[in-house]
């Protein structure tokens, strides 16, 4: 599904003293089928962003288009409840929203809420435990015995098994270790390409923003301050460090290689290989 926002701008306690404008006049264009990074620091504009995507909020001006869906101040649209079957929001902490008696009631409760029949949930959820990387065993078993990232994983479930078409991210690693961040981003990574998703991570981390997205949008202070692909936007250190940002670790050593040879290695978010063998043939003297 196609994402695009016209001018929206979202204003908290709107026409009272404690009126705050969360995210100001915003555009932008999600193509369906796309893995987009959204950056910025606390108070950015990220998660108003996240709100209007399956209707959470409505904007106080300006539209949000959704695939057929279209959100604005004057109204929303009367099949709410089928755009929020098409787009599947992994909020921070979800296993905070586990509740049910079993790891298979509770990845059961989304598609029972959108009407879909007990046969069809069965299928899906033996399709889904394999692909969010739980052991069927589990099924039978309390959420609440599980570890933290099992229970992690099971929230993931219980957001696919009602099949959205769109895949929303909030920091969707945040109190995991290096370890389970890498499976976890890879396996969000997996579903994207396997399922066609359009995925929107909301992210703090520019190192998964530049290894998985094809598109890049920064946000500060409730406005667009930046936008396109990484190359483009992880570039420019001296942009990224005026709303406290770094650049990612393997542009950092890029630019201090070039400061001590001379020499410059364009950044193409080579791999930690690639780039050790540009430069063992830049110090050997190859031209290629």
């Amino acid at each position: 599904m196609d994402i695009t926002f016209r001018n929206v701008s979202y204003i908290y306690q709107e026409n009272t003293p404690f009126a705050h404008k969360a995210i100001d006049n915003l555009s932008f264009d999600i193509p369906s089928g796309s893995f987009v990074a959204v950056i910025g620091h606390t108070g950015s504009g990220k998660s108003t962003l996240i709100q209007h995507l399956n209707g959470l909020v409505r904007p106080s001006k300006g539209e949000v288009i959704i695939g057929d869906f279209r959100l604005s101040s004057e109204g929303k649209p009367k099949n709410m409840k089928e755009l929020r079957s098409r787009v599947g929001v992994v909020f921070q902490y979800p296993e905070h929203q586990l509740f049910e008696e079993t790891v298979e009631k509770d990845i059961a409760f989304g598609p029972q809420n959108f009407g879909v029949s007990e046969n069809k949930i069965q299928d899906r959820i033996r399709q889904i435990i394999p692909q969010v990387g739980l052991p069927e065993e589990l099924l039978e078993r309390s959420p609440f015995d599980l570890s933290g990232g099992q229970m992690r994983r099971v929230a993931i479930a219980g957001v696919l098994a009602v099949r959205p078409e769109v895949l929303v991210l909030d920091e969707p690693t945040a109190g995991l270790d290096p370890r389970g961040q890498k499976e976890m981003m890879k396996m969000f990574y997996e579903l994207h390409k396997t399922q066609g998703l359009t995925t929107v991570l909301v992210t703090h981390s520019m190192e998964d923003a530049v290894r998985y997205a094809d598109h890049v949008i920064i946000l500060n202070k409730g406005t667009k301050y930046m936008e396109g692909n990484p190359e483009e936007v992880f570039t420019q250190k001296e942009a990224l460090n005026q709303v406290q940002l770094d650049v990612p670790e393997m542009v950092e050593f890029l630019n201090a290689f070039e400061a001590k040879f001379g020499v410059k290695i364009p950044f193409r978010r080579q791999s930690a290989a690639e780039i050790a063998r540009e430069i063992r043939s830049v110090l050997k003297g190859d031209p290629s």
